[in-house]
């Protein structure tokens, strides 16, 4: 993947939630959701920290500069939604 003319390496959960994310830009995935589709598995509470830390590790290597938006947004103590409004380099 590239961002801004720079390739980013993403690990496969990473790429899942991010991909699905991009997939349903204008759509709240909540970590249930998230759960569901990227793991297969029931949300509990260790769910949520892991798919807070995948989206975090996401976040930091999508942000090439400081510049660069941030395409992922928070929905707080809901989940997570893509920034359709973002134009890709």
């Amino acid at each position: 993947m590239y961002v801004c003319e720079t390739e980013i390496a993403l690990t496969v959960k990473e790429f899942d939630i991010f991909a699905l994310l991009i997939m349903n830009p204008h759509r709240v995935l909540t970590y249930d959701m998230i759960m569901d589709l990227v793991w297969h598995e029931n949300l509990d509470y260790y769910s949520r920290r892991a798919i807070n830390n995948h989206v975090s590790n996401l976040r930091r290597k999508l942000k090439i500069t400081p510049e660069t938006p941030d395409y992922i947004r928070s929905v707080h103590s809901i989940g997570y939604k893509f920034n359709p409004n973002i134009k890709f380099l």
